[in-house]
């Protein structure tokens, strides 16, 4: 037997019994229904009780009622859960003796079908009757047992049978109710929770909306459907409109937006609201005080309640007029930035660009002289002098080329993006450097790509990174003596970027100085700027590439700029 056995016992009213026979007939019907009274009355004391209250009810009737030995009754309300447990004994037996033996009795199911058995417990013969307690014997059991012989005649079980079906009625009763108040219970609580989550989230909504209120930037929130439920005071001032203006549609507050912008805007607007995902975008509101317009930046994001369904969406409009024309002007410094440093190299280039045009240009005077020579003489030499005037044209054109590339590198003009070839461009560098890097010493090695795809940006910038690239890597080798300066420069196709290194075989650079190299100002060389590697890095980003530096496994430095290939050029993409 479990723990949930009663531990009372109860001392029967035994009651005087006549020889069976000897009882008149009607005596017995009267008692029966008695009985039968008794027992059609316990579900009015069993009514509003628990479970193991109506099993005590039933034992300790049916004990007084059929002047029973023992009473026990076992019951299991919910699957997996302890079945609950009820022992009645007299006062002629030990409540352990009959524990044991309904251990072992239960032990080889004894319970279906129902069957009188005579048994012995202790030193004393008893009859049990088992009986299943529901339809199918899903609820439990009882066992009913005495000492009498012929226990239990018909009337006896008649009761048993009632008394235990009605039981079983009661607890399924008790059940529903169980489930009834735990259901009621957790609805309430669940009731008690939301409303108290409600409560919090107004209390919250309350101070956003008083901290929207006073924000130094137009503040605002929508509903789910985008349209606005409050705007702060700064917006309304701004814009000159009024609250039930802006809450009467969704795009009321868009009549402030520029014509040109409205479009634009309207798109983006529901874009955010539908998607449920916000949004953020640029446009240039009338100001109503002077009629001016002023550029803003509208951006909104997205509260959610527990469940994830969108309650609000709270946003701010703020002036970004100023920053706008400033997002300008450092774009512009930035460019005349870039024009200077490229102006700054002028002296050091003096010698090669005067070592590279000299040399067309003695030609040109040598083939000019040997040209009127052979024009003087008798009979003229034409087809000499015609040769030489073809070697004027030549090394006029390769003055004309080095002019041109420097005009063009020094120029102070906008950028110009257009398709470009990553070789033809770094060649074109080289060959403006030739003269300087063969002074130097060093000798340059090309490991071009071959069918490198075009790439999208601007010549003369693409060009000033390769020339301070070039220039860095022959100015570390400077101070080479014991190896002999070598420089390579590699176009290579990776992915979706085309990727240009220089790699130099001079003094490198401490690992953790690989960043620096790349803050303004900052410099290894004695007379050195600090901002030509900065630069570079800012014209490779405005590429949408990046620029970067990596030690050699032996002597030197490699620094490599990736930018992405133009669109649809790239051999590897499809069409």
């Amino acid at each position: 037997m479990n723990n949930h056995l009663q531990d009372e016992n109860v001392i029967l009213r035994h009651q005087a019994h006549h020889p069976v026979g000897l009882v008149p007939e009607t005596e017995r019907i009267r008692e029966c229904m008695n009985d039968l009274i008794g027992v059609l009355a316990l579900p009015g004391a069993w009514r509003g009780r628990e479970p193991i209250e109506i099993l005590s009810i039933l034992v300790d009737s049916l004990m007084g009622m059929l002047t029973l030995d023992f009473f026990y009754a076992r019951v299991i309300m919910e699957a997996g859960e302890e079945p609950l447990e009820v022992l009645r004994a007299g006062s002629s037996y030990r409540r352990s003796e009959i524990a044991r033996f309904l251990d072992d009795w239960l032990k080889n199911d004894q319970i279906a079908p129902p069957l009188q058995t005579r048994c012995k417990i202790g030193e004393q013969e008893i009859s049990i009757f088992p009986l299943q307690m529901g339809l199918e014997g899903d609820r439990g059991f009882i066992v009913a047992g005495s000492q009498r012989l012929g226990f239990p005649e018909q009337a006896e079980k008649l009761i048993l049978g009632i008394a235990t079906n009605q039981a079983a009625a009661a607890l399924q009763h008790a059940l529903l109710l169980s489930e009834q108040k735990r259901v009621a219970s957790e609805l309430e609580r669940r009731v008690v929770q939301r409303t108290r989550e409600l409560a919090e989230a107004n209390e919250q909504l309350q101070l956003q909306v008083g901290l929207l209120q006073h924000l130094p930037v137009s503040a605002w929130t929508l509903r789910p459907d985008g349209t606005p439920d409050f705007v702060n005071e700064v917006w309304l001032e701004f814009s000159g409109q009024t609250l039930d203006f802006v809450r009467s549609h969704p795009e009321a507050w868009m009549t402030v937006v520029h014509p040109e912008d409205r479009e634009t805007a309207s798109r983006a607007f529901w874009e955010g609201v539908r998607s449920g995902q916000g949004f953020a975008f640029e446009t240039r509101s009338l100001r109503a005080q002077d009629g001016t317009y002023h550029w803003h930046l509208q951006q909104a994001v997205v509260l959610h309640d527990t469940s994830g369904k969108v309650l609000k969406f709270v946003g701010t409009t703020t002036d970004i007029d100023d920053w706008k024309y400033a997002q300008d002007e450092l774009r512009n410094t930035q460019a005349e930035l870039a024009r200077m440093i490229r102006v700054t190299t002028i002296g050091q280039l003096t010698a090669s660009i005067a070592h590279e045009v000299s040399q067309p240009l003695s030609g040109i005077i040598t083939n000019a002289s040997t040209c009127l020579r052979m024009l003087s003489s008798h009979p003229p030499n034409i087809d000499g002098a015609r040769e030489t005037a073809e070697r004027t044209i030549r090394d006029s054109n390769r003055a004309s080329e080095v002019i041109t590339r420097l005009r063009t590198l020094f120029s102070k003009k906008q950028v110009e993006v257009e398709p470009l070839d990553l070789n033809e461009v770094a060649r074109e560098v080289i060959a403006l450097l030739s003269g300087e890097l063969q002074r130097n010493g060093v000798i340059l090695k090309q490991e071009f790509s071959d069918h490198l795809p075009t790439v999208q940006g601007d010549r003369v910038q693409l060009q000033q990174v390769i020339l301070n690239l070039l220039r860095n890597a022959s100015d570390a080798m400077s101070s080479i003596q014991d190896r002999s300066r070598q420089m390579l420069v590699r176009t290579e196709l990776e992915g979706d970027q085309v990727r240009l290194s220089v790699q130099d075989s001079g003094v490198g650079f401490a690992p953790e100085v690989a960043d620096k190299m790349f803050e303004t100002f900052y410099t290894t060389k004695p007379d050195g700027m600090g901002i030509g590697l900065t630069v570079s890095r800012s014209i490779i980003e405005a590429h949408r590439g990046r620029l970067w530096a990596t030690a050699n496994d032996g002597p030197g430095a490699i620094f490599t700029f990736s930018i992405p290939c133009k669109r649809g050029s790239n051999p590897q993409e499809g069409t």
